[in-house]
């Protein structure tokens, strides 16, 4: 049985003939019978008495007529549905991103895009790493993903900003009255340190090695906002996102002599829906702290 077999049914019910039931539909009237007889075979049983002039429902089409409204009501509820989630004003969106993105960027963007999504419910799937990230999004997961520009290919790709990490530092440090920090005065200490899975591991050894050497660990931890507070109470200095660093932190808070910088970007397996693309719109938003590139502040280092 096919959807519109219940809409010519009911139609064929409200006019009580064929004849006018074609003519309302702007079909032709053998096709219409051959439909509504087909109904009928398929549901084994009449439901309607053919009368000398017109129509009449029998008891199982009075039964079935009840039903046949209940589905096309269903269905229409169905369509306005998928049609508001498409719009954006109803379902739930699924963010892939990684855990420092997840504490230091979404909270802000998600409170400032709910406000005209009020009906949409936010889902995070948060990776440590962004090569999971990206594995994560092309084998399904999320309805997009949001971290540093893919290194794999995608379907749709928007950078939406940058992020600078800065290096974290006790009050009583020597070098915490510094404008600036240049790694390499920090290479006899013992380092604030991520766990060697987490992506952040890889950005600290980078930054590390371009000026020359490579940390010594003093404490590890898998999270960002502890490592903050670890570099505060003097267990070594620590390098991490600017937008993840708790505001009330109390510690010196300083950038590096090259500005240490990562792009980021909103990406998906294919074009972007509406609802995805009107999120990706306020995380491009100034409000948030997404800068664009850096200029005029010298060398760069790309993360």
């Amino acid at each position: 049985m096919r959807l519109r077999q219940v809409e010519y049914f009911l139609a064929v019910a409200e006019a009580g003939s064929i004849t006018q039931a074609a003519a309302n539909l702007y079909l032709a009237q053998p096709s219409l019978s051959y439909q509504i007889t087909t109904l009928e075979k398929e549901l084994g049983g009449q439901l309607f008495e053919r009368l000398p002039r017109g129509l009449r429902l029998t008891p199982a089409g009075r039964v079935f007529l009840v039903e046949a409204k209940r589905v096309i009501a269903d269905v229409g509820r169905a369509k306005r549905s998928v049609q508001a989630v498409t719009d954006g004003a109803l379902g739930e969106l699924e963010i892939a991103t990684v855990t420092s993105l997840a504490v230091g960027v979404i909270p802000s963007v998600a409170r400032a895009w709910r406000r005209s999504h009020a009906n949409v419910a936010l889902r995070l799937h948060e990776h440590s790493h962004s090569d999971r990230l990206e594995e994560g999004v092309q084998g399904g997961i999320g309805d997009f993903g949001f971290g540093p520009v893919p290194r794999r290919p995608m379907g749709e790709v928007v950078e939406v900003g940058t992020e600078e990490f800065v290096f974290v530092l006790p009050h009583d440090d020597p070098h915490a009255t510094d404008r600036v920090i240049n790694p390499a005065d920090l290479q006899d200490r013992d380092w604030v340190l991520y766990d060697p899975a987490h992506g952040l591991s890889i950005v600290v050894n980078t930054v590390c090695s371009a000026f020359g050497f490579s940390p010594q660990v003093g404490v590890r931890t898998s999270q960002v906002e502890t490592a903050a507070r670890l570099a505060a109470a003097g267990l070594g200095p620590a390098l991490l996102p600017a937008n993840v660093i708790p505001a009330n932190i109390d510690a010196a808070v300083r950038p590096a002599t090259r500005p240490l910088i990562r792009r980021l970007a909103a990406y998906s397996r294919s074009s972007m829906p509406a609802i995805v693309r009107s999120f990706v719109d306020e995380l491009r938003s100034a409000e948030h702290g997404l800068k664009e590139y850096p200029t005029g502040r010298g060398e760069v280092l790309d993360l």
